[in-house]
């Protein structure tokens, strides 16, 4: 298996601010993120929370999941999540689209219940796509550094 892309430098230097166990867990959500999908194209994101966000385009409306990590947590979020078949009550939120899984330890993302939902989001990501990719596994860093 590969090993996923290197973290942008944009998105380290503020990565880098946050406390260790969100940094540890985004390492590992992010690796889970990409081995599921290997193809995906990571958008970076400073806004009110620093986020990446996998897509299987260089486009945001092409995106299957988000880790937006906040000042003391993460969530792992989910672009269309009330469109998603979500049997086990994982899904939180009362967006019109967004819905995130609550994170605190890798056994919140590391589980068959949780694969199947990423796999089922990528599904309808592909399914909903426009037109074809013109990028595979790249890396568009959204963010602006003063």
């Amino acid at each position: 298996m590969n090993k996923p892309q290197k973290i942008h430098s944009d998105f380290q230097h503020f990565l880098s601010l946050k406390n260790e166990k969100l940094i540890d867990l985004f390492s590992d959500l992010r690796t889970y993120i990409l081995e599921i999908y290997p193809n995906s194209n990571e958008l970076l994101y400073h806004t009110h929370a620093l986020t990446s966000v996998y897509s299987i385009s260089e486009k945001l409306s092409d995106a299957f999941c988000m880790i937006p990590i906040y000042k003391n947590h993460l969530n792992l979020g989910f672009n269309k999540g009330t469109l998603l078949e979500d049997s086990h009550y994982l899904l939180k939120g009362t967006g019109k689209w967004i819905r995130h899984i609550p994170i605190t330890t890798s056994t919140d993302y590391r589980n068959e219940k949780t694969h199947q939902l990423i796999k089922s989001a990528i599904a309808l990501a592909i399914e909903d796509m426009d037109t074809p990719s013109k990028s595979i596994g790249k890396t568009y860093s959204k963010i602006k550094l003063s």
